[in-house]
């Protein structure tokens, strides 16, 4: 399991993240929602430890990741991975390149650096494109695919990590509706045929809602909803979001209401 017990990051007078305990059972599919500026992406960073918390702890089993260095940091960075919102690709080299880079923690660093991969490595990747559909694509350029080829490749790159949790930051913020679909079945299919576990920070709460076991909603820093999808009514959102909430879930249809209100969050823990 994965648990978070009050972390904080703070930048000057600001937390980011503020006071965050969270437990996350392996093999669930958590999606971490919220206003713009609430810390979500600043959690995920943290957990991959691509920022060090201000305060509390980050454990993964027995081990505390708040405390690793050296070696031991790239070991859980490689059980951790990390699929980003503009992809992280190297595109002048092949997607298969690309996808074996992944790999970089498990081969000697002469190996990697030099891109000798071996033919089981090689196999591992193309498999991993292939479970994603596009092996056809493994010799082509990383930079003419489309957004979410490239996303697709990301993820075919943390999977041959052979990680045991996957973090999504916003991985289809940048994609049209069908490839959204396709990069969100390719999160699910991971979660549920390999059963990683797949943390993915979300703003359309429609597809949180459809693909996610578990909800976490961030606001300001702090965990105020922690609950299944169907727990979080468009009332609770429209609070939870305020002033972006038509652009999550329409625009709010009861009388009164005020944006960035409290009352009526499930609050974590109650």
């Amino acid at each position: 399991m994965l648990r978070l017990d009050g972390v904080v990051k703070q930048f000057g007078a600001k937390r980011a993240v503020d006071g965050i305990s969270l437990g996350v059972p392996s093999g669930q599919f958590v999606g971490v929602i919220g206003q713009s500026g609430s810390g979500k992406s600043t959690l995920l960073r943290m957990i991959n430890r691509l920022g060090d918390p201000t305060g509390g702890v980050i454990r993964f089993g027995d081990v505390d990741v708040t405390a690793l260095k050296g070696r031991a940091l790239r070991q859980w960075r490689a059980r951790c991975a990390m699929i980003f919102q503009q992809f992280n690709l190297a595109g002048r080299l092949d997607v298969l390149t690309n996808v074996l880079m992944g790999r970089a923690f498990h081969a000697p660093a002469w190996r990697a650096v030099l891109k000798l991969w071996t033919d089981e490595e090689k196999a591992m990747g193309l498999s991993a494109l292939e479970s994603l559909d596009i092996a056809r694509l493994a010799g082509q350029r990383a930079d003419t695919l489309s957004g979410g080829q490239q996303q697709r490749v990301a993820i075919a790159r943390a999977l041959i990590q052979e990680p045991e949790i996957i973090l999504a930051d916003e991985p289809i913020a940048s994609l049209d509706p069908r490839n959204t679909q396709v990069v969100m079945d390719a999160l699910q299919h991971i979660n549920r045929h390999f059963g990683i576990t797949v943390i993915c920070n979300l703003h359309s709460l429609d597809l949180a809602r459809k693909y996610c076991d578990r909800l976490v909603g961030l606001a300001a820093g702090r965990l105020v909803f922690d609950g299944a999808p169907a727990a979080l009514t468009d009332h609770v959102a429209r609070d939870l979001y305020g002033l972006e909430s038509a652009d999550v879930i329409g625009p709010a249809s009861a009388p009164g209401f005020v944006p960035g209100a409290q009352p009526g969050l499930a609050l974590a823990g109650s």
